[in-house]
């Protein structure tokens, strides 16, 4: 079949997501509050930002592979594609959260239309984002636990915000990054 097949325990899974998934939030909605900008790193900070992006760009072909994957019955690569996925989206995680630990709130400085296609992208994308985790998370121990039933009911769901979240977060970076300000 596709190899090792995690043992099912719904009520651990339960608590590790959500736990999981509060203290991720939590420590994203804290980026707001604390910053560590006295540490000078040597470099421009912003280059997270970067880092972000490309991560996301990452996570978005990985994406469609497994999409791809999968309506090719190939499970083994779908499965494969999206533990990459996911190893992707950890390490954007700790990006952005270093990206925000070492920086000042940059704000949007466009006008005109591209003004509206911004904030209309952000107001969507934030709350997105926020939301999409446990169902990642949910999603993955369903697949990995061959509970394919509910995998493919909740990944119906999931699959595209978290693809959406991936496009939009590449398409923020684009809009915000020539507002970046030096730290150096």
């Amino acid at each position: 079949m596709l190899g090792k097949v995690i043992k099912r325990n719904d009520r651990v899974a339960y608590w590790v997501i959500g736990i999981l998934s509060v203290v991720v939030f939590l420590v994203v909605v804290a980026l707001g509050k604390f910053k560590l900008l006295d540490i000078k790193l040597g470099f421009d900070p912003h280059i997270f930002a970067t880092i972000n992006a490309y991560l996301n760009t990452c996570v978005t072909v990985l994406l469609v592979a497994a999409l791809y994957f999968v309506k090719q019955k190939d499970y083994k690569n779908h499965r494969n594609t999206m533990l990459i996925a996911m190893v992707f989206s950890s390490l954007f995680l700790i990006s952005y959260i270093a990206h925000h630990l070492f920086t000042m709130d940059t704000h949007y400085g466009g006008t005109g239309i591209f003004k509206y296609v911004y904030y209309f992208i952000l107001i969507t994308h934030i709350p997105l984002a926020a939301l999409i985790l446990p169902f990642i998370l949910l999603s993955t121990y369903r697949g990995l636990t061959a509970d394919f039933i509910k995998h493919k009911k909740i990944v119906r769901i999931t699959f595209p915000i978290w693809l959406y979240v991936s496009i939009t977060g590449v398409l923020v970076y684009v809009f915000i990054s020539p507002y970046y300000v030096s730290h150096i």
